[in-house]
C-alpha cells in the first residue's frame, strides 16, 4: 500500500504532541519510511505527519541541502531522515554529531532541536540487528562488502561490531573504500578491515557477502557482480528494499545461498530514528507490521 493510502486510513490520533519530519534523497517515493513513522506514532498517541522531499522530482542535488535544512528550520520541523545521495554531504552542515556519526563520517537522521542540527547514525543499529534476527549464526570470519559509500560506512561498522574477522571492502572509487579502511581502523576495526581491489580473490575464501551499492534498486536495476563469483556456500545481505528481491538475492538464492533481504535494516533504523525524534520507545514488531502493510496494494 502506498504511503499516501495509508496516510489516509489512518485513525485521528488523540492530542498527544505532534512532530513534522521529512525525508531528503533522490529516486524516494517507493519508500516506507513515511508510512512507518506515521502509523506508529498513531498507535503511541502522537501526531506525526512525515514528508518526502524527493531531489529528484525537485531537480536538485546534495548542493540544495543548506536551503533545504533552513527551510526544514523555519517550517518547524522535528527532524530529517536523509538518504542517497546526501548522508555524507550533510556533514558540511550540522552543528553537532553523534559520536557513532562522527566515527563513520556519515548521517542518516538530523535531529533538529533548539535552534541546532544533531547529525546521528541509525542504519548501523539497523544493520546489525537485521542481522542478528535475519540469519542467525551466520559465519563472520571472513566478509566482503560491495560499496563504501555513506550506507556502506554503517554497515561496514556494524559488521566490525558483530565480531567479523576479516572485512574486506570493494568499491568502484578505490579512493573512497581506502578512506573508510582508515577511519574505520582508527575506531576499532584495526587488523580486521582492508580493501580488496580484487573482487574474485576476495570472495574465493569468503563466508558472507554483503551489497550496499544502489545496484538492484528499481532505477538502477541489474547484479553489482559478476554471477560467476557467487557460490552456494555463501550468504548474501542486501540493503535494498524497493524491490525486497532484488536481482542479486534472487540469483544468489537459486544457488543454494542463504539470504537477507533490505527490510530488515529499514525497519530498525527507522526504530531508532523515531525514538530519537519523539522520544518515545516504538514497538519493532509493531513496526515490521506498518513495513509489511506499506508494501501491499
Amino acid at each position: 500500500m502506498p504511503a499516501e493510502a495509508a496516510a489516509l486510513e489512518r485513525p485521528v490520533s488523540g492530542r498527544g504532541p505532534s512532530f513534522l519530519l521529512g525525508l531528503i534523497g533522490a529516486g524516494i517515493q517507493a519508500s516506507r519510511t513515511p508510512g512507518m513513522h506515521e502509523l506508529e506514532g498513531d498507535a503511541l498517541g502522537l501526531r506525526v505527519l512525515y514528508r518526502l522531499i524527493d531531489l529528484e522530482r525537485l531537480g536538485l542535488g546534495p548542493e540544495a541541502l543548506p536551503e533545504l535544512l533552513l527551510a526544514a528550520e523555519r517550517l518547524g520541523f522535528s527532524g530529517l531522515n536523509v538518504t542517497h545521495p546526501c548522508k555524507q554531504a550533510v556533514l558540511a552542515h550540522l552543528d553537532e554529531l553523534a559520536p557513532e556519526a562522527a566515527a563513520l563520517g556519515a548521517v542518516n537522521t538530523v535531529v533538529l532541536r533548539d535552534g541546532r542540527r544533531i547529525g546521528h547514525n541509525t542504519d548501523c543499529f539497523g544493520f546489525a540487528e537485521a542481522l542478528r534476527r535475519g540469519l542467525p549464526g551466520a559465519p563472520l570470519d571472513r566478509v566482503v562488502q560491495l560499496g563504501a559509500g555513506g550506507a556502506g560506512a554503517a554497515v561496514a561498522h556494524a559488521l566490525l561490531g558483530l565480531g567479523v574477522g576479516e572485512l574486506l571492502l570493494h568499491d568502484l572509487v578505490r579512493e573512497r573504500a581506502e578512506a573508510l579502511v582508515a577511519r574505520l581502523a582508527a575506531h576499532g576495526g584495526a587488523g580486521r578491515i582492508a580493501v580488496a581491489p580484487d573482487l574474485a580473490r576476495a570472495l574465493e575464501s569468503a563466508s558472507g557477502l554483503v551489497n550496499t551499492t544502489p545496484v538492484g534498486m528499481t532505477a538502477y536495476p541489474g547484479l553489482p557482480l559478476p554471477k560467476a563469483l557467487l557460490r552456494p556456500e555463501l550468504w548474501v545481505a542486501d540493503i535494498v528494499y524497493f524491490p525486497l528481491e532484488t536481482e542479486l538475492l534472487r540469483t544468489a538464492r537459486a544457488l543454494g545461498c542463504r539470504t537477507l533481504d533490505g527490510a530488515g535494516m529499514a525497519i530498525f533504523q527507522a526504530v531508532r530514528a523515531f525514538e530519537l525524534f519523539t522520544g518515545r520507545t516504538p514497538d519493532p514488531e509493531r513496526m515490521r507490521r506498518h513495513f509489511d502493510r506499506l508494501g501491499n496494494g
